[in-house]
């Protein structure tokens, strides 16, 4: 007999990131970019320049990992860092000409997944969905912040 943990709505979610996540990579690795990158890219290129202190936030990543994502983008001169003026210890991102050029050619691995992972399926049902998955997230956030993390 199955264990029920395993047929859980969190261990489908889990099995579900894991899967999309390989989806995207395997769609972003012909362009030598990752996942983390590729938000990156999106975050500047449809919402402009971003503080990177908030874009970790933003990304929910840590700032240590963030900071080599983003050292590989500059690296490869897809993003520009600059000193925020307002604030000279913090860092402000942009992209670059070149990143626009490569954002523009690249495929939207968010759609690749959506089509590939819902064929068929009812836009109500897909709604549900993320409103239960959006509910639960926060569920948990508020315990996590109300400092039971048992």
């Amino acid at each position: 007999m199955k264990d029920q943990r395993h047929e859980s709505a969190g261990a489908w979610a889990k099995k579900y990131y894991f899967a999309s996540r390989a989806v995207m990579e395997a769609a972003l690795r012909p362009y030598g970019l990752g996942a983390t990158q590729w938000y990156v890219l999106y975050q500047l290129a449809s919402e402009g320049p971003s503080n990177q202190r908030d874009l970790a936030r933003m990304l929910e990543v840590e700032r240590a990992t963030l900071s080599g994502v983003v050292a590989a983008l500059v690296r490869n001169g897809l993003i520009d860092q600059a000193p925020d003026p307002a604030d000279q210890r913090q860092r402000v991102l942009r992209i670059t000409d070149t990143g626009m050029e490569l954002w523009e050619a690249l495929p939207d691995p968010i759609a690749r997944i959506h089509a590939v992972a819902f064929p068929g399926v009812e836009e109500a049902g897909l709604a549900t969905t993320v409103r239960v998955l959006r509910a639960a997230t926060q569920h948990l956030r508020e315990h996590l912040s109300e400092g039971d993390g048992s």
